[in-house]
């Protein structure tokens, strides 16, 4: 991989002031779409299913847009690194938008599932192309807190979701859940169109299609196995059969082919360490879990309790306000202790117990115990998710870095897939079972056909009271039955924690993203996972007075804070205007002056008509002290020994110079200088 970097632009043509503010929340907004499409559905399934039939292809609904998703996210990452970012963006959006208004169109299940796989395809080029941009246009001390910024659209999303798909629901119809997203969608293309005009640093890769290509085939086959078997054809019928043997065909087609893929969508040797491959198994089971609980209990809300579109939503929020609590305060405990291997040792088992409770629910469970059940789920969920991507972080290579995360990420997708389906096979073989036994009880008014009422939960209404009773609790059972079965899941996670080892954390494993914790997608390279952990820390770091004082000490460059801040900032443009440059510290011309008397009788600046000028030693001053910073900042990085990665020693080197003179510390250390 050679990087082309005659694309960069300098500092000054950078988006700033009005603009900035556009461009990132233009990015909020596509992240927000994206990120809505996990979770805005599962409160209008129920109604899609009853207005265009198909209950046993529900799960595909939500199959359909993770597996396209998660498959083409590490693709637009790569292309957007080689052939720039807005570009590629743009035709993300286009392609989510297109894919929005299909979905909302549709007439039948079929033509549902085909174009939510379109609208997954855009979205996956949403999540990591928008964190990509952020990276281009906002500058290095404050990337880890827009970064951030974006983290939390997940969880607003996990909590919003749910809602806004009751609400378009109950008050327009099931077609708006797709269509809100057009007018979002085209503001943030107008607006990203417009304003952003800051290309990427370019990066050639050698794309692994055909590996994307094998793992989304053998993804589907198991997926079509898994939802078919027992339903639409016999276990052991020809077809099923047929998809077994498919899939192990792709899947060694697959490791073929990634042995020797130069730039492998997913490396095999990550497999071989233990930390990876039970984070991944862990992450699995998770997304199994998660999935399919936010699939199937609107359902149960909705048809067997009654309840509107929208309060199924608001039922969801325990849920969601227990993941969203227990995964960012595990963040911070584990940032403040340095230990965290305890979190997923007590999460899983919350999990499962929390399974295991909702397998116990039942037509005539009060909102109170649902809602105690649905914050324990989310709860365990949430102590888990973060820490999978940190021990995965802190235990490998930093070349394995962006691989290894986005890695860990893939599997819990790919596990919410599997969830979906099997859970989507379990519920509907079982409810299919309790209603050819209601039937066979002779109860059923004359010409009420049960397969009908499978479909269309709403016929249920039009029934005598006993017999409304009998189908509730044949929904209820169906439901319970799924819960039931994703107990021992669950548990072979919890035997699957104890084998995780803990090892000492490194600093750039503190700086978490929560948007990969939350269910974020993640297609990083491990240059970008670094460079978004470094500049949190250099933003986290003490007040920039302190810092000049202790990078002067180690360089030996006896000068006040605000000289030395100014000297970095003029070595960083070449000259600036002194009144320039002043405004760029918040202080008068005046107040400055003294600084820069100092650079000038040192001999470090030349001072002509207003102009300041580096001199070649104020130059060298500059790089001593930028040397001085990068070794501060390599005592983070111990374990990937810097010295030893061409790419790393130059990240760290120019992330310090792009820091040591920018604007914000500029104000700090003047108003600090007194």
């Amino acid at each position: 991989m050679t990087a082309d970097t005659s694309t960069r632009l300098p500092e000054g043509s950078m988006p700033q002031g009005r603009n900035l503010a556009v461009i990132l929340g233009a990015l909020m907004l596509a992240m927000l779409l994206a990120a809505l499409d996990q979770t805005i559905v599962s409160t209008a399934l129920p109604t899609i299913v009853s207005d265009l039939g198909g209950l046993n292809h529900l799960s595909w609904v939500v199959t359909a847009y993770l597996l396209s998703s998660t498959a083409s996210t590490p693709l637009w990452g790569k292309l957007g690194d080689q052939y720039g970012r807005k570009r590629l963006f743009q035709l993300s959006i286009v392609i989510f938008l297109v894919g929005s208004a299909l979905c909302g169109l549709s007439s039948s299940m079929g033509q549902l599932i085909a174009f939510r796989a379109i609208q997954g395809l855009g979205g996956g080029g949403l999540m990591v192309l928008v964190v990509a941009i952020v990276g281009d246009v906002v500058p290095p001390r404050e990337r880890g807190r827009y970064q951030g910024l974006f983290g939390a659209v997940f969880g607003i999303s996990s909590v919003c979701g749910p809602l806004l798909g009751g609400w378009f629901v109950d008050n327009l119809s099931w077609h708006w859940v797709f269509y809100i997203n057009l007018p979002v969608g085209v503001l943030a293309l107008i607006a990203v169109a417009l304003v952003l005009h800051a290309p990427s640093e370019r990066h050639r890769h050698r794309i692994d299609y055909l590996g994307t290509v094998l793992i989304v085939g053998w993804s589907v086959a198991l997926v079509l196995m898994t939802t078919w078997g027992g339903t639409e054809y016999p276990w052991g019928s020809v077809q099923i059969i047929g998809l077994a043997v498919g899939a192990v065909v792709l899947i060694a087609l697959w490791v073929l082919v990634e042995h020797r893929a130069a730039e492998p969508i997913l490396p095999l040797h990550l497999f071989r360490d233990a930390v990876f491959s039970l984070s991944s198994s862990i992450g699995f089971v998770i997304g199994f879990a998660m999935f399919g609980a936010l699939t199937f209990l609107p359902i149960f809300l909705q048809v067997v309790h009654g309840v509107s579109p929208t309060m199924s939503g608001v039922h969801l929020l325990p849920m969601m306000v227990g993941l969203l609590v227990a995964s960012i305060g595990s963040g911070q405990l584990i940032s403040k202790t340095g230990h965290y291997r305890i979190y997923p040792i007590i999460g899983t088992p919350i999990v499962a117990v929390a399974l295991f409770l909702l397998s116990r629910m039942d037509e005539r469970s009060t909102t109170w115990s649902m809602s105690l059940r649905f914050l324990l789920l989310g709860f365990g969920l949430g102590l888990v998710m973060q820490v999978l991507v940190i021990a995965v972080q802190n235990r490998v290579p930093y070349a394995d870095l962006g691989a290894a995360t986005s890695g860990v990420t893939f599997f819990r997708q790919i596990g919410g897939s599997f969830g979906v389906a099997a859970f989507g096979t379990v519920f509907a073989n079982h409810l299919e079972s309790n209603m050819t036994e209601l039937a066979r009880k002779g109860e059923l008014p004359r010409g009420f056909d049960p397969a009908a009422a499978q479909g269309n939960p709403k016929l249920i209404e039009k029934l005598p009271p006993q017999v409304r009773g009998d189908f509730l609790h044949a929904y209820a059972d169906a439901i319970q039955t799924v819960f039931l079965w994703a107990v021992p899941i669950a548990l072979i996670a919890c035997v699957l924690t104890w084998f995780m080892k803990e090892t000492p954390l490194r600093a750039t494993a503190q700086a978490t993203d929560y948007g990969e914790g939350l269910g974020g997608a993640s297609a990083r390279t491990s240059r970008h996972e670094v460079e978004r952990a470094l500049s949190d820390l250099i933003r986290r770091d003490p007040a920039a007075l302190e810092q000049y004082t202790r990078i002067g000490r180690l360089a030996g460059v006896d000068l006040p804070p605000g000289s030395m801040w100014a000297l970095c900032r003029i070595a960083r443009d070449g000259s600036v205007p002194g009144a320039a440059l002043a405004d760029r510290a918040g202080v008068t011309v005046e107040q400055g002056r003294p600084y820069i008397d100092r650079l000038v009788e040192a001999g470090l600046v030349r001072r002509a008509e207003g102009e300041l000028a580096i001199t070649d030693d104020g130059r060298e001053t500059a790089d001593r002290l930028v040397q001085a910073r990068v070794a501060g900042l390599a005592d983070h990085l111990r374990g990937w020994s810097p010295e030893e990665s061409p790419e790393l020693a130059e990240l760290l080197t120019r992330l310090c110079r792009d820091t040591l003179g920018d604007d914000t510390e500029g104000r700090q250390v003047h108003a600090l200088r007194d």
